[in-house]
């Protein structure tokens, strides 16, 4: 077989992408999220162009999962990636994140996940991030890891992944 030189597999992410970026336009808009629909959002914290509190970093040094639900202001979104609001602990944290950094997309009201690989640091090679993802039964028993007073989550998605 010969080589992909058009780079099928980068164009095919980037079109999903664009899926997670359409989701979040209709979150942003004026009715905010319709119905029961609400996203978990995985990226990876150290990708680049991610701005998050260093506080958050430390916490979750290579990848963190946010929920966009009912408690987040500010959604904004570019065609880079978008910013947001949630509170941790209470506290509001900015967060701006690239689409290239999203490891992760899952809408548990209807059961649509999406799975992105991502480049290397040094772009020589694009390697998927995991393998499998959580079954609608393992998703409906994901375990919050941090939940503040006002409702924000950050998920550990570890127990799903394959050993």
């Amino acid at each position: 077989m010969a080589k992909d030189l058009m780079r099928y597999d980068v164009m095919a992410q980037e079109a999903l992408r664009g899926v997670v970026k359409q989701a979040l336009h209709k979150a942003a808009g004026p009715g905010g999220l319709p119905g029961q629909h609400h996203f978990y959002i995985t990226f990876r914290t150290r990708g680049r162009g991610v701005d998050i509190d260093e506080s958050l970093l430390e916490k979750y040094p290579e990848e963190m999962t946010i929920v966009l639900e009912h408690q987040f202001w500010d959604l904004d979104i570019s065609d880079m990636g978008f910013e947001v609001t949630l509170k941790f602990s209470g506290v509001p944290k900015y967060l701006k994140v690239p689409f290239s950094a999203v490891s992760r997309f899952h809408d548990p009201s209807v059961g649509f996940h999406l799975q992105f690989e991502h480049e290397l640091e040094d772009g020589d090679a694009v390697q998927p991030v995991a393998q499998s993802v959580a079954s609608d039964n393992e998703q409906a028993s994901l375990e919050a890891t941090g939940t503040d007073d006002d409702g924000a989550q950050v998920v550990s998605l570890d127990s799903f992944r394959k050993k």
